[in-house]
């Protein structure tokens, strides 16, 4: 089964993680519906060059986040969680938020200055 999952050896973030990262993105894009079945651990591990261990730990992982489910015998699937995907993607907004508001806090911007950039964001007409 191919994932269409892609782990880069430059990236300094550790491999389990870039899978993680991307199987979460997959599910936030509604490319992989709940119920989905994901590649098996073994598979997953072949067709991406790397060790079972790692693929078994990203998935672990994964499930006791509740973003998989893994059935004895049958397989990893994608949670039938109601709005996992909004779930998703509110936590990578999460992300970008915190994020923003660090580097708010290094340039020295009160939190009314950070929201008005903020508003300010969100009036721009997106990009086409």
């Amino acid at each position: 089964m191919y994932s269409g999952l892609n782990i880069s050896q430059t990236d300094a973030r550790p491999m389990y993680l870039q899978i993680m990262e991307q199987v979460r993105a997959r599910i936030a894009a509604g490319d992989w519906p709940a119920g989905k079945e994901l590649p098996s651990i073994r598979a997953l591990a072949a067709g991406l060059s790397i060790s079972v261990i790692t693929v078994k730990r990203a998935y672990l992982e994964l499930e006791s986040e509740g973003v998989i489910v893994t059935r004895q015998g049958k397989g990893s699937f994608v949670a039938d969680a109601g709005n996992l995907a909004s779930e998703i993607q509110q936590q990578k907004l999460d992300g970008h938020l915190e994020a923003a508001a660090a580097i708010a806090l290094q340039l020295g911007l009160s939190p009314e200055q950070l929201a008005a950039r903020l508003r300010r964001a969100q009036a721009k007409p997106e990009p086409k």
